[in-house]
């Protein structure tokens, strides 16, 4: 249930909504779909959990207190869960040590029922964007692990030493091998991972944590 695919800017988003009130419900999906946003809806958090998430950018809007699983507790349980959604809080029952609470665990808004429409819509066009971007970079890095990959050993080990900075000779004697077996393997290695100089393949590394 990971939302950390790939992504695109013409990709709709989708908001997912889990509050225990139907009213509630009704209403924040007629005010998402005024503005053009596809929402989902739950009445618990279990509900939610056994929906296949679309392979699209989103974000989550909580109710903070529900019967069985508060909103809180679920939360904290979303990263051991998989679930890569930006999410805002929203409650009838607020206080500040809450939402303080809420934002420490990684919520990027809290929102006290009433809460003004233009205030959540700006939060969760935040959180799309948040998300869409997320998205990309997993893409981005999922695509260098993948040439990574590809290395053969030896061609990794190259890699390692030559973003070290070392010069194919040390390279060569670190390695036990001939500085053209270096040479050979490092220009191999520079094409796999498609970069055109050393400091792109240092870029590359960093990403990589290689």
């Amino acid at each position: 249930m990971n939302a950390g695919a790939s992504a695109s800017s013409h990709e709709q988003a989708i908001v997912y909504i889990i509050d225990d009130d139907s009213s509630v419900r009704a209403a924040l999906e007629d005010l998402l779909a005024s503005v053009g946003l596809h929402s989902v809806s739950f009445g618990s958090t279990m509900a939610f959990l056994g929906h296949k998430m679309a392979d699209a950018p989103g974000c989550l809007v909580l109710d903070i207190r529900m019967p069985g699983q508060s909103g809180m507790d679920f939360h904290r349980q979303m990263t051991e869960l998989g679930i890569q959604l930006p999410t805002i809080f929203i409650t009838g029952h607020g206080d500040i040590a809450m939402g303080v609470q809420a934002m420490k665990n990684g919520a990027i808004e809290f929102l006290t029922k009433p809460f003004r429409d233009q205030d959540l819509l700006d939060a969760i066009q935040h959180g799309i964007e948040i998300n869409r971007q997320a998205r990309a970079e997993h893409a981005v890095a999922a695509q260098l692990q993948k040439r990574w990959d590809s290395l053969t050993t030896g061609e990794q080990q190259v890699v390692q030493l030559v973003v070290q900075g070392l010069l194919n000779k040390q390279i060569a004697a670190t390695l036990n091998l001939s500085e053209v077996t270096v040479k050979v393997r490092r220009g191999a290695a520079m094409r796999k991972m498609e970069a055109a100089s050393l400091a792109d393949l240092v870029k590359i590394s960093e990403k990589l944590k290689i």
